[in-house]
């Protein structure tokens, strides 16, 4: 390393950020970058560990002590040159990640992590600042042709990773424009939508070409796939949401998470809504579900002037410190509290949601709740749970957003059509690594495949899915494996 002794030297600083208050007057991003001389010192904070379990602790694999060396370095070409080896979209990752390699940073043992995915954002918006991120599609075609369905990450990525390999590609996506998950479901402010159009204008630079307005199994026969195209890529996520079938679910006033995010997303875009609006403005919102969604729906609410805000976790609250159970270089279930949370939250954790009570004309009231308490193993793996007597209490609530999680991937339509072969999750079935469907020719990656995960991770299947089609397509590939960092979980 550069400056083997920069960990001693420098403390862990991350980019300074609006205020609370003043952030969540708009839809934007608010976070800042670092200063020249900060960016430097946090590069210089990596060490020279000799056994870089940040690889294995990111599913893509990322080389992270090398580009940390360039950027110390401030060579920003080798640094550009190393993260995009293993990454597609770090413009991504490096904004909207969760950043499981900082958990296995060998510095994190006795201190805290080097700020790699900041560094990840830094290096690709320098590389693009400076002009190196260009079309990177080969001259010399293949002849042949795969259709990827769905343009959230992993279709993204494996659409990225077949262009380069020569083959002509064809993304079908069933929402007016492309990125999914990105675009639709997390908002502008962790993530504004020019950085997903900027992508899409490269991708489409080197020849790939998406298909909006087009669902698979309805406006197009999913046959006409397999039939047209020499291999077909199914990467249409898991989009069925969890319900909490209780009663009073009936009332009015009770929300899937994601359409309600759709629609402020859609809205901040300026794009037409067609269902009944969504809109938390004096209202008394409850986020019941203590992930990333259940979070952006506190940072949403909170921006539509939500008269009180508050979030539900069934499970106990996590402990701030990492748990023995999950040791280094684990990720550990640790509390957390995301952007959307400093900007206002009332948390509640080990609650139970019992009842939807409604008002005379139907409407959501209050919500029945009851405290309860976890029993759980040597692991710290949750076993069952019991209500806390005499702990029963109606909470005030005009408002429910249901951020519980998503179940599988839609059967009906493309699905069913193709005839498929499911797991026991109702996840499309295909092997860890070999990416194949019980369907000739038809290969899954990401969630649909995988069940609900990370952004990060959708990428990484979404490139390791283009090296099994490219090795059926012309017998070898040249495309890279994580493998090659040693890295495969």
């Amino acid at each position: 390393m550069g400056h083997v002794t920069g960990f001693k030297e420098f403390s862990r600083e991350l980019p300074p950020k609006a205020a609370p208050q003043e952030r969540i007057q708009h839809n934007s991003e608010f976070v800042g970058t670092y200063s020249e001389p900060q960016l430097n010192q946090q590069a210089a904070r990596c060490m020279d560990c000799g056994i870089p379990f940040c690889h294995a602790g990111c599913p893509l694999g990322n080389i992270i002590p090398e580009f940390n060396d360039a950027v110390h370095k401030q060579d920003w070409l080798e640094a550009y040159q190393i993260l995009s080896s293993t990454n597609n979209f770090p413009e991504f990752t490096g904004r909207i990640c969760p950043a499981p390699c900082e958990s296995a940073c060998v510095l994190s043992i006795h201190s805290a992590p080097v700020a790699i995915e900041e560094i990840e954002k830094h290096i690709i918006e320098i590389a693009f600042a400076r002009g190196y991120v260009q079309p990177t599609a080969p001259v010399l075609k293949s002849g042949k042709t795969v259709a990827v369905v769905g343009s959230g990450p992993a279709g993204l990525a494996a659409a990225a990773q077949l262009t380069k390999a020569g083959h002509s590609v064809t993304v079908f996506e069933r929402d007016d424009r492309p990125g999914g998950l990105l675009r639709y479901g997390i908002p502008d402010f962790k993530l504004d939508k020019w950085v997903i159009d900027r992508r899409i204008q490269l991708l489409e630079d080197d020849g790939v070409v998406f298909r909006c307005n087009t669902e698979i199994g309805r406006d197009l026969p999913a046959e006409e796939l397999t039939r047209t195209f020499d291999a077909v890529v199914l990467a249409g996520g898991a989009t069925l949401p969890r319900d909490l079938p209780i009663p009073g679910r009936e009332l009015t006033g009770i929300h899937f998470a994601m359409d309600y995010l759709t629609q402020h997303n859609r809205r901040v875009s300026s794009l037409p809504i067609e269902a009944a609006p969504l809109w938390a403005e004096g209202q008394h919102v409850v986020v019941i579900g203590s992930g990333d969604t259940g979070s952006d729906c506190v940072g949403t609410a909170n921006r539509q002037q939500a008269r009180s805000v508050t979030q539900f976790a069934l499970m106990h609250q996590p402990s701030a410190e990492r748990p023995a159970h999950t040791p280094w270089p684990h990720e550990p279930a640790i509390f957390r509290t995301s952007t959307s949370h400093e900007e206002g939250c009332q948390r509640y954790w080990g609650i139970q949601t019992k009842a939807f009570l409604g008002d005379d004309n139907g409407h959501l009231r209050a919500l029945l709740v009851t405290d309860i308490t976890w029993e759980t193993d040597v692991l710290g793996r949750r076993l069952r749970f019991t209500e806390i007597e005499g702990s029963a209490r109606e909470i005030p609530c005009t408002m429910v957003l249901l951020a519980l999680g998503f179940a599988a991937p839609q059967y009906e339509g493309m699905l069913e059509q193709l005839g498929v072969a499911l797991d026991d999750r109702a996840n499309v079935q295909a092997r860890e690594g070999d990416f194949s469907t019980s369907r000739p020719k038809v290969f899954v990656a990401g969630d649909m495949r995988r069940g609900q995960s990370l952004v990060v991770w959708a990428i990484s299947e979404g490139r390791e899915v283009a090296r099994r089609v490219d090795a059926l397509l012309t017998g070898k590939t040249a495309l890279p494996s994580k493998d090659a960092v040693g890295m495969f979980a």
